[in-house]
């Protein structure tokens, strides 16, 4: 039974989409997966959120958001706008450790960033992978700005003692230019790895079936694909 905590350098670079793709990989080799959303953010009650893309794309069943709040702000921030309680992380972690007793791999989404704040404590999902004894996977922009963004969450990361499972790329663009193919090698040097996973811009938008298959493509083995990223690096240059 394994946890794994889906964070990214900023909002917008496709976590819910590499949430989705991890889960669907999970399902496609048998094993049985739940995904947690502690709060979700700038959505309003009664319309589709991330869950529900997660479950569109990768025909996950277990699903759990804790918090909904209508204000495209910080968990933290959109709780005190509404003039309602934050999410509790306490909740939160023993909740993902039900489902690990009965799920093979349970997915953690954060919202936003490493360290957006989710109460008035300044909880982050950092310090809940941290309660969890989880690895964090980070989805990165593939434009300007990602490399500085990239270098802070992962230095961030590193002062939490916290295990950085790989970067994935979330939107990679039909047709990179000059600065989205020189930050593939910046973004490795700064992970000290190979990326771990790549997928286009538009792949939210593809059906079931056919997500799979660019998930397969575009996630590297020790996630469930089979993405090569030496053949990215060349391919991208």
């Amino acid at each position: 039974m394994s946890i794994l905590v889906v964070t990214g350098t900023d909002t917008g670079v496709g976590k819910t989409v590499v949430t989705a793709a991890v889960a669907a990989l999970a399902r496609g080799r048998g094993a049985s997966v739940a995904v947690v959303k502690p709060a979700q953010t700038g959505v309003l009650p009664g319309t589709a959120g991330d869950l529900d893309a997660v479950i569109r794309l990768g025909g996950v069943t277990t699903t759990f958001e804790l918090c909904r709040f209508a204000e495209p702000l910080s968990p933290a921030a959109a709780a005190r706008v509404a003039g309602v309680s934050p999410v509790s992380m306490v909740d939160v972690v023993r909740l993902v450790r039900e489902l690990r007793e009965s799920n093979r791999l349970v997915l953690v989404e954060g919202t936003g960033g490493l360290l957006e704040r989710y109460d008035e404590d300044g909880a982050t999902i950092a310090d809940l992978a941290r309660s969890l004894g989880a690895q964090v996977l980070v989805v990165v922009g593939a434009g300007g700005g990602s490399v500085n963004q990239t270098a802070l969450t992962l230095e961030a990361l590193a002062h939490r003692g916290l295990d950085l499972a790989g970067l994935v790329i979330g939107r990679w663009p039909d047709e990179p230019g000059l600065v989205e193919r020189s930050n593939v090698a910046d973004l490795e040097m700064l992970a000290a790895r190979p990326l771990a996973g790549a997928l286009p811009e538009r792949a939210g938008r593809l059906d079931r079936d056919a997500f799979a298959q660019v998930a397969r493509r575009g996630l590297g083995p020790m996630l469930g694909g089979t993405f090569d990223p030496a053949a990215f690096r060349h391919h991208v240059r």
